[in-house]
């Protein structure tokens, strides 16, 4: 680990379901990170000190299920309103009344729905990976169950509990180094090959990882972390996401096809599929990002943003940070 990201602050600070781990670098106006799955604060380890050296106080937070943060058993406690209230609970612990937010992935949606259900905390989003989409449209799960014909897609196989777990927990080090692998633009499988994001009945989603290769950005180190904090915690956790997709579309009906009107920031990688298959939200931003104030599509880069291309992410979000009202 290096000595930037060792120099960090670790907390552990009271949120509504337990306690919540931030880690925090620098002072100034407060920027929230929040990661996606399956990763953690570290994920934002290349940006911490940048952040903070900006002027920034940069907190990254372990999501509800992860790391160092509380793990309830109840699945239910893992809908998008309890993490929502998590983040605005973060802000308030330390000791700030209103804060930018930024995630990734997973953390991306989290950070869209905290800026539209709690506007008076978030003043700003920042959305790595996956594209605002306003809540809309038939039950998620119905949806899912259509995509891949014969083929399961991944976010369906994540939803039955315990059957992700079954694949993963044997070998949580050689699981999170393939899908790592399956997603970076460096090494994820060509277009001829079967497509990762997708089941086979009666296989596993870790059939179609590459073999052989890791990402560059991904040291023995970083996987021995990544790792070691999923073999604690197992898997269930972060998986909780996924078995709340129809929950959360019941919670947010109030917001069906809400904008959200802060400035904003989009990064995409133009081979993650997060962004290939959400280009229509993408081309709808002018009406559900009104306040869209930077967008940027990255030549060749999958779909792990801020550990693929970390100066460029660096230079894209200090840049906006800047451009923000005071």
């Amino acid at each position: 680990m290096s000595q930037q990201v060792a120099d960090v602050t670790h907390r552990l600070i009271p949120g509504p379901a337990g306690r919540i781990h931030v880690v925090e670098q620098g002072t100034g106006p407060l920027v929230l990170l929040v990661h996606g799955f399956p990763e953690s604060w570290y994920s934002w380890r290349r940006q911490l000190p940048i952040l903070a050296a900006a002027g920034y106080r940069a907190a990254a937070i372990d999501v509800r299920g992860y790391g160092r943060s509380s793990k309830p058993a109840d699945p239910a406690a893992y809908r998008m309103l309890e993490l929502v209230e998590d983040n605005a609970a973060a802000v308030r612990a330390l000791g700030e009344e209103s804060a930018v937010i930024v995630g990734h992935d997973w953390g991306a949606t989290i950070a869209a729905n905290s800026a539209l259900v709690r506007p008076d905390v978030f003043r700003a989003v920042g959305l790595l990976s996956v594209p605002y989409a306003p809540r809309g449209g038939p039950r998620p799960s119905e949806v899912f169950a259509r995509m891949g014909g014969a083929e399961e897609f991944y976010v369906s196989y994540f939803q039955e509990p315990g059957r992700a777990e079954a694949e993963i927990e044997p070998d949580v080090r050689g699981w999170l180094a393939g899908f790592y692998a399956a997603l970076d633009g460096q090494t994820m499988p060509g277009a001829d090959a079967p497509d990762p994001h997708f089941v086979a009945r009666g296989g596993t989603l870790r059939d179609r990882f590459p073999t052989g290769s890791r990402p560059d950005w991904l040291s023995e180190d970083d996987l021995d972390f990544y790792a070691g904090e999923f073999e604690r915690t197992g898997m269930s956790g972060a998986l909780g996401r996924y078995r709340n997709m129809d929950r959360d579309w019941e919670d947010l009906a109030d917001f069906d096809g809400a904008p959200l009107t802060q400035p904003s920031l989009f990064i995409g990688g133009g081979l993650d599929a997060s962004t290939t298959w959400m280009a229509d939200a993408i081309d709808a931003y002018p009406t559900t990002l009104p306040g869209l104030t930077a967008s940027h599509i990255l030549d060749g880069c999958g779909h792990w943003l801020q550990q693929e291309r970390p100066a460029e992410i660096n230079r894209l979000l200090t840049d906006w940070l800047a451009s923000l009202p005071a």
